[in-house]
């Protein structure tokens, strides 16, 4: 995928605290419960460095890509080809695949303005997660793509922005555009009330209903929170393009697939409980602070806040454990796996049951994935959504 960032700059910018929690306290994000320190991808790019395993994530952003590209061109049409354009990606993480969408855009935008004869913006790349991530891997990307493209004049500026996006991260109506892949089904915290869930870190087929209505009213809180503020940092007619995991069963909230990631890997922990290795306690105060939502939930409350209007839904199958492999190779697809769930959760895992474990419960981890590599009836997918914040007028 050709990318051009040119002439970029990169700096590290700290939010101080949000007006969201000057002016409301805000008693869920400063919890017991939140996860805003552990919950960060694994760092560096060794063998179970999120860098390393993240090739799920680059072909979830393929598939979102029609609807990127179309929406950068109306919004470009839309504002009347601005000479300043400020893009945020939310929950950026770490590696190669932080510049694919910005890239995404960045083409978009010069190949839009060639055909209408326009002169090129300049263009505010800010990418955003919270302070733990491993902005020091991304960013020894720059310099590939300057090199890369050392013949373009357009100008293109790339910063970093530590902060959780449930809160403010940027002055009011100053972006334009704000893309977000896999990042929304991450919580601010773990829901409470979770204590009948026994044995579970998630939702399963034999959870109390009392723990689906725990974790939506979580996600509805955070959702709701996240349109909010991006209502009061975007201008009028801004877009948004979000990607997360979900799922496409509506009438029955608990059921999962017997393959799902965490009902796999709450499995592979009470094997360790079995094994003497983990309290049973230990595994009964552990929660992921995480959320699939449907199609219809998504719906309903971007109606219910209000600031934004729904223009592109889509769903795309889920390919968690053949993402890079021979799929006749059953052992290969829990190895796979493996190595994408702990990417994506092992300073959760550490955080609560420290490091001696992790090895060995990823190996179990994977030895359950391979029991499950033939499932075909997987019911997680992935959301693509679009929103364009409605017009405000000033009263005068």
């Amino acid at each position: 995928m050709d990318s051009r960032f040119i002439h970029s700059t990169s700096f590290l910018r700290c939010n101080d605290k949000s007006e969201h929690e000057r002016n409301n306290g805000d008693e869920e994000r400063i919890s017991k419960n939140s996860f805003g320190s552990p919950l960060c991808m694994s760092g560096g790019d060794g063998d179970n460095s999120y860098s390393t395993n993240s090739l799920l994530q680059r072909r979830v952003l393929s598939k979102a890509k029609p609807v990127l590209i179309k929406n950068t061109k109306e919004l470009m049409i839309n504002l009347n080809f601005p000479r300043y354009i400020k893009v945020a990606d939310l929950g950026c993480s770490s590696g190669q695949n932080t510049f694919l969408a910005m890239s995404e855009i960045i083409n978009t935008i010069n190949v839009l303005c060639q055909e209408w004869n326009q002169n090129p913006p300049e263009i505010d790349c800010c990418l955003n997660d919270l302070p733990n991530n491993d902005f020091n891997t991304t960013f020894k990307f720059i310099q590939f793509f300057n090199e890369n493209n050392t013949t373009s004049k357009e100008l293109y500026f790339v910063s970093g922005v530590p902060g959780s996006f449930y809160s403010r991260l940027f002055p009011r109506a100053s972006l334009h555009f704000v893309h977000s892949s896999y990042g929304l089904h991450w919580l601010s915290k773990v829901p409470e009330g979770l204590e009948e869930n026994m044995m579970s870190m998630y939702i399963q087929n034999s959870s109390p209903l009392s723990t689906y209505k725990a974790y939506l009213n979580q996600f509805q809180r955070d959702f709701t929170t996240f349109l909010k503020l991006r209502a009061e940092e975007m201008v009028s007619s801004g877009c948004m393009v979000l990607t997360f995991i979900g799922r496409s069963t509506i009438d029955n909230p608990l059921h999962r697939d017997c393959c799902h990631f965490w009902t796999l890997l709450s499995k592979a922990l009470c094997d360790l409980v079995v094994e003497g290795l983990v309290s049973a306690s230990k595994v009964n105060s552990f929660y992921i602070p995480f959320y699939d939502p449907n199609e219809k939930e998504v719906k309903e409350m971007v109606k219910k806040e209000g600031s934004f209007e729904l223009k592109d839904l889509e769903t795309h199958g889920y390919d968690l454990g053949h993402c890079n492999q021979d799929e006749t190779k059953r052992s290969k697809s829990g190895e796979n796996e493996a190595n994408y769930i702990r990417a994506v959760s092992e300073p959760l895992l550490v955080a609560h049951f420290g490091d001696a474990i992790i090895n060995i419960l990823f190996n179990k981890f994977a030895h359950h994935v391979s029991q499950h590599a033939s499932c075909k009836n997987k019911t997680t997918v992935s959301i693509v959504v679009s929103l364009t914040r409605k017009k405000t007028f000033l009263m005068s």
